[in-house]
């Protein structure tokens, strides 16, 4: 069954051997993420050889994404672990502490006692404790405890309502970049970027760093800190995709914000031309379960209703007792909720203006696929522009992405819709398409009779330069 929605899967413990990765490939994994929040360089960079060398005994490429752990506020060790806070009780978080204890703990980022004062709210371990700051005295933070718990080492900390001055871009990931280029990632993950200039200065970086290697990365942009909301349409136009990163999101605005914001980044990225993957506990339970809970598999499939590109799995594959398990359920989900996904292409253009002739090709094979019922969209393209500008749209005619260029089959991927096929396509036009029939025709996505369009670009083997749109049947002459 031809599914749209793309998966993204993390590894870690759980599945970083080849013969898991092939299981996970084959299940449906189409991008693997690795989280440079954990591991070495050297363990990132062998978890890529066994991604490529998995994807090849698979039969397709998958695409690396590389996610930086950008400026995570923490708060530093316990002598003893952890200690236990209690509601009402007073606690100091203080940056020159080295050893915390029952009163007071140290902290990661020293500056920020500088970004707080007295009233505000302190979130802690993902929101299960949360402190009231009473004042800020040097580098000390005197709260109060509104919300006690367990409090153990290196636990997350967060603003209510945003506002740290962090920088997204630490010295840690601007090192992590240069791995990550050097593995050959096709998409690097940007944490907590607060505007475009950050995703600016990433893709700066990144193209210094990958440049040796011949890659240009597809940028993407975490949108997990209160600030990036209203600065939503520049982060956008700097990035090539982002990520509706739920997690330290829900805590920065609030539980209750957070799937009305989900919907409309969603939409503002696909009219945007860009792609966009939900993330953070679409199936939390299948860490431990072998089935989803109702709530999740309504959560995955709304994702897929709103229009995301890619769900994204974390902690489930990378240390859940079901990787692959929980990719095939993810997989049938997306499938289910697809069928029944509505139509409104006609509606869609209305409000559209194509100043560019490989864009206004991509729309005209969108809408000449759908309304003559054809099979299948083949795309005959370099960079995978004509793919992405198609995959904006739904249809249920699934596109399908021939390219001669490694790096454009793994950065297609993560597009809705599309299925990136590598093909080493000859100068000549005709031969060309009949080459890109044969193997779309060969996999078994289109038969004999079936109606198909094409499009591709001449002179060959231009970037943008889709000019041409063809329809055919299958079995006569193109």
């Amino acid at each position: 069954m031809h599914r749209a929605t793309k998966i993204v899967a993390t590894i870690g413990p759980a599945s970083s051997t080849q013969e898991i990765l092939q299981q996970m490939i084959e299940a449906g994994a189409d991008v693997v993420r690795l989280n440079f929040s954990h591991g070495t360089a050297d363990d990132h960079r062998q978890r890529a050889e066994f991604v490529r060398a998995a994807a090849r005994q698979a039969g397709h490429e998958v695409g690396i994404m590389a996610d930086l752990q950008g400026p995570k506020i923490r708060v530093g060790k316990f002598e003893n672990g952890k200690t236990t806070l209690v509601a009402g009780n007073t606690f100091i978080l203080d940056a020159d502490c080295e050893l915390g204890n029952d009163e007071r703990v140290g902290l990661d980022y020293k500056d920020l006692p500088r970004d707080l004062k007295a009233g505000d709210t302190l979130l802690l371990n993902d929101g299960l404790i949360v402190l009231s700051v009473q004042r800020v005295i040097g580098n000390e933070i005197h709260t109060v405890v509104k919300i006690g718990g367990d409090l153990s080492n290196n636990k997350g900390i967060n603003r209510q309502g945003g506002g740290l001055t962090a920088p997204a871009l630490t010295a840690k990931d601007m090192e992590d970049i240069r791995t990550a280029m050097s593995l050959g990632a096709d998409y690097v993950a940007v944490s907590f970027p607060k505007n475009a200039t950050d995703m600016e200065m990433a893709r700066q970086l990144a193209n210094i760093a990958g440049a040796p290697y011949g890659i240009k990365p597809k940028m993407i942009a975490k949108i997990e800190r209160a600030e990036a909301i209203p600065a939503l349409q520049g982060i956008l136009e700097a990035s090539d995709g982002i990520m509706v990163a739920r997690g330290d999101l829900a805590v920065e605005v609030g539980n209750a914000a957070v799937p009305a914001l989900q919907k409309r980044m969603i939409k503002m990225a696909r009219e945007a031309n860009k792609f966009v993957i939900t993330a953070t506990q679409m199936m939390e339970s299948m860490i431990n379960a072998p089935v989803p809970t109702r709530a999740e598999v309504s959560d995955v499939a709304n994702a897929v209703l709103d229009g995301t590109d890619a769900v994204m799995l974390s902690a489930e594959s990378a240390a859940g007792k079901y990787p692959v398990q929980t990719i095939e359920t993810m997989a049938a989900i997306c499938v289910e909720a697809e069928k029944s996904e509505h139509v409104e292409l006609d509606k869609d253009f209305l409000d559209r203006t194509f100043t560019r002739i490989d864009q206004s090709i991509a729309m005209g094979a969108l809408f000449t696929a759908y309304h003559l019922g054809a099979k299948a969209i083949v795309a005959l393209t370099e960079s995978g522009s004509t793919a992405l500008w198609m995959s904006r749209h739904w249809t249920h005619v699934p596109i399908f992405a021939l390219t001669p260029r490694e790096g454009s089959e793994r950065a297609m991927q993560i597009y809705r819709n599309v299925n990136p096929l590598h093909l080493d396509t000859s100068s000549d036009r005709d031969i060309a398409l009949q080459q890109a029939l044969e193997v779309v025709v060969g996999k078994g996505y289109a038969a004999r009779g079936d109606m198909v369009v094409l499009t591709v670009g001449e002179p060959m083997g231009q970037a943008g330069g889709t000019n041409t749109l063809k329809i055919v049947r299958v079995g006569e002459p193109v």
